[in-house]
């Protein structure tokens, strides 16, 4: 696959110290993830020569356009690259057209560019209209229209969604993924919402204090986090502390808090006596009514309901075991949530498939990122 992107910086701003390299590729959407001050922002304002780093490189489709080292540093509208942020920053005073316009060569045909634009985006016959009298989703299309008129082959989204009520974010997500096909987007997204990051990611980097601590496909990132750090960033509800006690080719076994857990092996080879993380995500949990032990690769672990929260289309559930082991949180949809009957029932089997037990070190390692 041929790369869009390499990119690699660092920077000291007071007390917060970044340093985090990775590539991205054609026609990719690779999501930048982590909380509020992680670094993610800095990363789109260093590709696009919003920021300087201290040392790093930057290189867009082969062509190098910030080098520390030979001290070359092409200013914003000579890279090329969209950019949306979260504020929009649409000039008020200039029609929609214009603001589309604004920065597209002279010597091309702007009038048809545009009408262009505003027919890809859905947003034909606002040309005359002003931002301010255009609702949150088109003036979203209208910044989307304007990053995409320099034909650049990156674009860099900063949390564009987040203003948005529900149902327009669902169809902006929607939007971004049908212009991706359409136009071979190479395309970096910021966001801290992990509904957001899975629905569009192709790959995700996951970003805490300056860094990257893992960067992989979706499923891997958020099925196989690299550390507990990030099993916590990706929202896994179920981290237990542990110690392996059998190491066998098909299976790790681990104790936890008196129970043992079959979990699948690892890419890491752990050994008897070691402490280990145990990282199940809530929506990977099983219920069982039958409360019968099994022969089944399986785990099971009788459990009682102690809480649980709806949330409309799911409801979160905790449980305690009967016997030992540890407290169990289970996501589950609301329709088997019914076929269950779990609302006049509290004692359950819970199934957990090996698969689903993705064992990390006790202590995160120190150093770089993680990546696949």
């Amino acid at each position: 696959m041929d790369v869009t992107l390499e990119f690699s910086a660092r920077r000291t701003l007071g007390a917060f110290s970044y340093d985090a390299s990775f590539t991205a590729s054609s026609n990719e959407i690779l999501v930048l993830y982590g909380h509020s001050g992680a670094g993610k922002s800095l990363t789109l304002q260093f590709i696009a020569g919003l920021l300087r780093p201290d040392r790093g490189r930057v290189v867009l489709r082969g062509a190098t356009v910030f080098d520390s080292e030979s001290r070359l540093n092409l200013p914003p509208q000579r890279r090329k690259v969209g950019y949306v942020v979260q504020e929009l920053a649409l000039f008020e005073h200039l029609s929609v057209a214009e603001n589309v316009a604004f920065g597209l060569p002279r010597e091309r045909d702007r009038a048809a560019r545009v009408r262009e634009l505003l027919g890809l985006l859905d947003i034909s016959g606002f040309e005359d209209r002003r931002p301010s009298t255009l609702s949150g989703g088109q003036r979203q299309r209208v910044a989307l229209a304007r990053a995409l008129a320099r034909e650049a082959p990156l674009l860099l989204l900063d949390e564009p969604f987040s203003a948005l009520d529900d149902a327009l974010r669902n169809s902006m997500r929607r939007e971004l993924l049908r212009l991706r096909t359409e136009l071979g987007l190479t395309i970096l997204f910021v966001t801290h919402d992990l509904r957001e990051a899975h629905f569009l990611a192709d790959r995700i980097a996951v970003f805490d204090g300056g860094r990257v601590l893992q960067l992989g496909a979706r499923e891997d990132v958020f099925r196989r986090p690299a550390s507990r750090r990030v099993a916590e960033l990706t929202g896994v509800a179920n981290i237990w502390e542990g110690v392996v006690t059998h190491v066998a080719p098909e299976a790790v076994t681990v104790n936890v808090k008196g129970a043992s857990l079959r979990a699948s092996p690892s890419v890491r080879a752990f050994v008897p006596g070691e402490r280990v993380h145990a990282v199940v995500r809530a929506e990977r949990v099983n219920l069982r009514r039958d409360m019968q032990a099994a022969s089944s690769p399986r785990n099971l672990i009788p459990a009682e309901i102690v809480a649980e929260f709806a949330y409309g289309s799911s409801h979160v559930l905790q449980l305690q075991p009967e016997g030992p082991g540890p407290r169990i949180e289970i996501e589950i949809a609301a329709r088997p949530y019914e076929v269950l009957n779990i609302a006049s029932r509290k004692l359950f089997n819970v199934e957990i498939d090996p698969a689903d037990v993705h064992l990390v070190p006790g202590e995160d390692r120190p150093g770089g990122a993680i990546t696949a």
